[in-house]
């Protein structure tokens, strides 16, 4: 899919490991304090002793990671189509990409919160949470679903600063939301003893803030420019482009998260006890994904970029550069879990029985930050490309080999079986993206000639 309207015109620009890093690190940082906001949350509910308001807020809590991931869309599809504008030097597109995704949040927040009834009946009915937990459950579903509208906008905004490469603007907005976030959880859950709505309101208003600031900088920078029409926002052709990129990047990511709930459902077959030592396992991984993470949004922006400037060296360059940052860190972080694994497992949990079956299954996640690191890069640059149809279909394909390696290696080596399907998952994702990276490229650069 070309999306380039220059007339075939090549816009250099230089690739720099300054450029990559600026893009990454700051995203890296924000990324990075999203945990902290939930063990803040955590530790609020857990001070006030009561462990049905704990366990509602984990419940809760879950349902809208389960629900906010599935608009991920808005911020990646945002994120391509700016850079690709900025490649081409094309202010007004750039503007008009970010008003119709900012609509395009504000409109699915709305319908989240018309919607907040059926939502919090189907997750009742998932989680099956029971007398006080329900009851905690409900009252922070009810109030954080307010936060529908400006939750989604944050993506867009997001989406739309990153594919200006603009990370350390990207850094302030997540400091924002998960800053304001923080205090207000500690004054009005803690200090008020509102409890789990005290956390629910500080999230509402974290996301408002965020929302604010953002819109804040976002509209000062287009002072002085002609705002898009209506008939440009509601252009056919790109409304049908966007539906289509957004449609293939929520279909990779249900597959995504069905592949993860599977491993969780699989582990709790195995016993409580192998289901905790996975959960605290998986916080190695969720670590190392901050970081990829941030270099796969580098990615996307060069490659966007690049494309939207016609210009193949800087693709080149910019996979290159990613490339080896992201392979460096990996396999650094991969050592570093070796080594210091064992004493972080004791520091996540006091029982004896978790950290003994942690300490066994450790190499499994201690490698995959290693396995995975191709997977997350190459889906920076198909999504900065623009390339969402192969990105669906590759990741249908690795699911398919997933499902295989669960059915031959679980029964055989059992929760062992299990982590290595899931390496496997990852290798199966980054291998089917670079099979189709070289002709892909070569396509996409030679139509836009």
């Amino acid at each position: 899919m070309d999306h380039r309207e220059h007339g075939g015109r090549v816009l250099p620009f230089e690739v720099t490991h300054r450029l990559v890093l600026s893009i990454a690190l700051p995203m890296t940082l924000g990324f990075m304090t999203t945990p902290l906001l939930g063990l803040a949350d955590t530790a609020v509910v857990g001070h006030l002793g009561q462990p049905d308001a704990l366990a509602g807020l984990a419940i809760g809590a879950m349902l809208f990671d389960l629900l906010f991931a599935s608009f991920n869309f808005l911020r990646a599809s945002t994120t391509g189509l700016t850079a690709q504008a900025l490649g081409r030097r094309d202010q007004h597109e750039q503007q008009t990409v970010f008003w119709r995704a900012l609509l395009s949040a504000l409109g699915c927040g709305v319908m989240i919160v018309l919607l907040s009834p059926v939502l919090l009946w189907l997750g009742i009915k998932l989680m099956c949470p029971e007398g006080g937990v329900a009851e905690a459950t409900r009252t922070y579903f009810s109030i954080r679903v307010l936060s529908g509208p400006a939750a989604l906008a944050n993506y867009a905004i997001l989406g739309f600063v990153l594919g200006r490469g603009q990370g350390r603007i990207g850094l302030l907005l997540q400091t924002v939301i998960n800053g304001v976030n923080i205090i207000l959880a500690l004054v009005l859950g803690l200090w008020l003893g509102w409890g789990v709505a005290g956390v629910a309101w500080g999230t509402l208003i974290g996301e408002a803030a965020g929302t604010l600031t953002g819109l804040t900088i976002v509209l000062s920078g287009f002072a002085g420019e002609a705002r898009p029409t209506r008939a440009e926002l509601l252009s056919p052709a790109k409304l049908k482009q966007l539906f289509a990129l957004n449609r293939d990047i929520l279909i990779r990511t249900f597959v995504l998260l069905g592949a993860f709930t599977l491993m969780t459902r699989i582990g709790n077959s195995f016993g409580a006890v192998t289901l905790a030592a996975n959960a605290v396992l998986m916080n190695f991984f969720l670590l190392s994904a901050c970081y990829l993470d941030g270099l796969a949004n580098a990615a996307e922006q060069i490659t966007g970029r690049s494309i939207g400037a016609n210009y193949r060296p800087a693709f080149d360059r910019g996979l290159k550069l990613t490339s080896l940052w992201s392979f460096g860190l990996a396999l650094a972080t991969t050592l570093f879990f070796l080594i210091a694994g064992p004493a972080l497992i004791r520091l996540l949990t006091t029982s004896e029985e978790v950290r003994a079956a942690a300490a066994n299954y450790l190499p499994w996640a201690a490698i995959a930050g290693l396995t995975g690191v191709l997977a997350f890069l190459l889906d920076g640059v198909f999504i900065g490309a623009t390339w969402s149809s192969a990105m669906r279909n590759r990741m249908l394909m690795s699911f398919t080999g997933y499902l295989l390696a669960l059915a031959v290696f679980v029964p055989t080596l059992g929760n062992h079986g299990l982590w290595l399907a899931v390496n496997a998952f990852l290798l199966f994702r980054g291998i089917f993206l670079v099979m189709g990276l070289k002709k892909r490229a070569d396509q996409t650069f030679l139509s836009a000639q």
